[in-house]
């Protein structure tokens, strides 16, 4: 798959595709049809599929502060579209300057000037340009006079639940990993590169990974039932991701992971962690010596659970 950074980089050979626009946050199955369609139509047209996405998400350039939490950071998103067998991925930097682009500049510039679309797949409901003018009304009428299709995604549905990002961040946050793993198709996954922490762990007897986590926000906070993939690798684990609030923070959320029955040197490897069941909120203890107690318990009951 061919990443593309910013319309300045598109080029000529860039020019006749069948696109779609989004943010793909998650890849969930919902995604997953619209990139199939992508897939068929850019097929029968003998021309590659190209996706269009933003970074930052546009909330998160409004709204940084009160922002959805990330389901898929860039990298792993982009990982995730190559699998679905999309061709291209242009990329481009939600700033000011993109922000007040109007809808027909937006249609001029990336659609036609820029990529030359021949078929556009998206949601009836996508708006886009300046103030969000743009709309699939508006779109349907800029196909009709340049010469491109546009169709408009149709709403996944599974047992009665729409497929969305912010499903999956619900699921995931009271917990309910059965759901959001069929909304997504798989187990929801967090993988960063291993870090050197505080070494507490050592002390608690429960040394950690401490993974990279690159991401303003977590959809979920607590402790966990994990299981860990290293080179293909997949090791049982317990997981915790939050503040830390029984020793010294930096406010900020990390993901710590101690694996079970497990002995080599993780420093530097990138790691993917899934996410099973939950144990228990995050929670302040009065001393380390409860905290440790509490350690103790939980990979007790992470060896119980994959035992079992």
């Amino acid at each position: 798959m061919q990443l593309v950074r910013g319309l300045h980089n598109l080029r000529p050979q860039h020019r006749d595709c069948v696109a779609t626009i989004g943010n793909f946050d998650g890849v969930h199955r919902g995604h997953q049809a619209i990139l199939a369609r992508l897939r068929e139509r850019a097929s029968e047209l003998g021309v590659p599929s190209c996706v269009v996405i933003f970074e930052p998400q546009p909330r998160e350039f409004f709204a940084p502060d009160t922002a959805p939490a990330r389901l898929t950071r860039l990298r792993d998103k982009l990982a995730l579209l190559a699998a679905e067998g999309v061709d291209r991925v242009l990329c481009l930097a939600f700033n000011p300057r993109l922000r007040e682009l109007s809808a027909a500049e937006f249609v001029q510039k990336v659609l036609i000037d820029g990529l030359g679309v021949r078929h556009l797949e998206v949601g009836d409901d996508f708006r886009f340009g300046c103030d969000r003018a743009g709309d699939f009304a508006f779109l349907a009428d800029a196909a009709a006079r340049e010469g491109f299709t546009v169709e408009a995604a149709t709403t996944v549905e599974l047992d009665g639940i729409r497929v969305s990002s912010t499903r999956v961040r619900e699921a995931l946050s009271v917990g309910d990993f059965e759901l959001a793993e069929h909304l997504l198709g798989r187990p929801f996954q967090i993988a960063g590169r291993v870090l050197h922490g505080q070494k507490l762990g050592r002390q608690l007897n429960a040394p950690t990974a401490n993974i990279q986590l690159k991401r303003r926000r977590v959809p979920l906070t607590g402790v966990y039932m994990v299981s860990i993939d290293i080179d293909g690798q997949t090791v049982a684990g317990v997981a915790n991701i939050g503040v830390r609030p029984s020793v010294k923070s930096d406010g900020c959320a990390h993901l710590e992971v101690h694996l079970l029955d497990f002995a080599g040197d993780l420093y530097g490897r990138r790691l993917t962690v899934a996410f099973h069941r939950k144990l228990r909120d995050e929670q302040r203890f009065a001393s380390l010596e409860a905290l440790k107690t509490a350690i103790a318990a939980d990979i007790a009951a992470a060896r119980a659970y994959w035992q079992g």
